[in-house]
C-alpha cells in the first residue's frame, strides 16, 4: 500500500529557526496531533541555518486536501499559534509523493534524531 507523503521545506527569516522549532514543538505539533494529522518527521535542515522541514502522511490526495482545509481554517489554528509561526517564514515549498510502508518507516526514524 502506498502512502501519500507531503514534504514541506520552510525558508525561515534569518536567525529565527530556534524560535520556529520551539513554537512548532510547543504549539503546532500538539495541535496537529489533536487534529489527527500524521506527522512523520520534522526538524532543522542540515544544509543551512534558516531551513526547516515537516513531513506528513495522508491516506489519499483527497484526505490531504480535507485535512489541511479543516486544520488551517480552524479557530484553534487561526486564533492560536498561526500568526507567531507564519511571521517567521519567508516562504515554503511542498512536494507530495507516494511512498511504500518501508520507506515511510525509514522517514519516521528521522524524528528520533537530534
Amino acid at each position: 500500500m502506498n502512502h501519500f507523503v507531503e514534504i514541506r521545506s520552510y525558508n525561515l527569516k534569518p536567525g529565527t529557526r530556534d524560535e520556529f522549532h520551539r513554537l512548532f514543538i510547543e504549539e503546532a505539533f500538539p495541535l496537529l496531533q489533536r487534529w489527527n494529522v500524521d506527522v512523520v518527521a520534522y526538524g532543522s535542515s542540515l544544509h543551512d541555518e534558516n531551513s526547516y522541514y515537516l513531513i506528513r502522511r495522508f491516506d489519499s490526495l483527497d484526505h490531504r486536501d480535507q485535512s489541511e482545509n479543516a486544520f488551517y481554517s480552524s479557530d484553534e489554528w487561526r486564533q492560536g499559534p498561526r500568526e507567531a509561526i507564519v511571521s517567521l517564514i519567508e516562504n515554503y515549498t511542498e512536494v507530495v509523493l507516494a511512498l511504500d510502508e518501508s520507506t515511510l518507516r525509514g522517514l519516521r526514524r528521522l524524528r528520533s534524531q537530534p
